[in-house]
């Protein structure tokens, strides 16, 4: 896998925002003091964090220039020690987290630790930033940061713009790399989502569990017994209803219409005949009547 655009662009602005920070730090030129009375024109007197040095254009500089205003004690300068300090220390810190993240060596980078390595760096920045801007806000400020009355003139040293431009390096490395966290963060959004759940959902107000009740259903072979078909109680229900209308006529059957059992084309008989016909007939059946015998 090729290495992201990011994480490339970040390992190559932290460092050299390390290199400004520091040689911002290590330097003695934040402020320029110049335009002393009763001193050649081209005395400058540089000032730092750590060392005042004196400079003249037919001489040497010297360094360890004594301190008789109190530079030293003013509140940006001690405040500014420590800060870019502890900027250069999360610095370095980063900047390990960086390479064990990116890992150049292997086929995949960590993008969690790329991506916790560019809060470090941005938090470098800000550590460096902030007393960068302080120092420049009270540059011309003769009360914090003492010097001499005028006609002495103060100006910005490239100490400090160094600082400026190391603060923004880091800034820019650590935004950089810090965006390695959106894939990680979208590895583990996949991740959850095929993952099962561990445990049953909370119900929530739109969830809206009903028991219905189970149907009563009854064996068909009840209905369905004995060889002959019963209809249901439904059926029995529907059937017992009075039914609108009226029935329909339906002619009688012969057999229990004629009074004298006589069929179509025979003459009727008499009495003493017809009874003597019934008890025959009445005998068709396959044993000796009484009569018979």
């Amino acid at each position: 896998m090729r290495t992201p655009v990011v994480m490339i662009l970040g390992m190559v602005l932290a460092p050299c925002g390390l290199l400004f920070t520091l040689t911002g730090t290590l330097t003695p030129s934040w402020r320029l003091v110049k335009g002393f009375l009763n001193q050649p024109v081209d005395v400058v007197l540089y000032q730092g964090l750590w060392d005042m040095c004196r400079e003249q254009s037919s001489s040497e500089r010297q360094c360890g220039q004594p301190d008789d205003l109190g530079y030293f004690a003013a509140d940006p300068v001690r405040v500014a020690r420590g800060l870019m300090i502890t900027s250069l220390a999360t610095t370095a810190l980063g900047l390990l987290l960086t390479t064990l993240g990116v890992r150049c060596w292997q086929d995949e980078p960590h993008f969690a630790l790329a991506g916790l390595s560019g809060v470090v760096l941005f938090a470098a920045g800000l550590l460096s930033l902030i007393p960068v801007s302080w120092y420049n806000h009270f540059l011309a400020d003769r009360a914090v940061l003492p010097a001499q009355s005028s006609p002495v003139t103060v100006q910005v040293g490239y100490s400090l713009v160094l600082g400026y431009l190391g603060s923004c390096l880091l800034l820019l490395g650590g935004f950089s790399l810090a965006l390695s966290f959106a894939p990680w963060c979208a590895e583990r959004c996949r991740s959850c989502r095929k993952a099962p759940p561990s445990r049953a959902r909370r119900s929530s107000i739109s969830t809206v569990y009903v028991d219905w009740p189970e149907p009563a259903l009854t064996p068909a072979i009840k209905y369905y017994s004995d060889g002959q078909h019963r209809p249901r109680p439904v059926q029995l229900g529907v059937a017992s209803q009075r039914k609108a209308g009226f029935p329909m006529p339906r002619p009688p059957p012969k057999a229990y219409s004629n009074p004298v059992e006589v069929l179509d084309g025979e003459k009727a008989p008499d009495s003493h005949h017809g009874r003597s016909s019934r008890s025959t007939r009445s005998c068709g059946s396959a044993l000796p009547c009484d009569s018979d015998l």
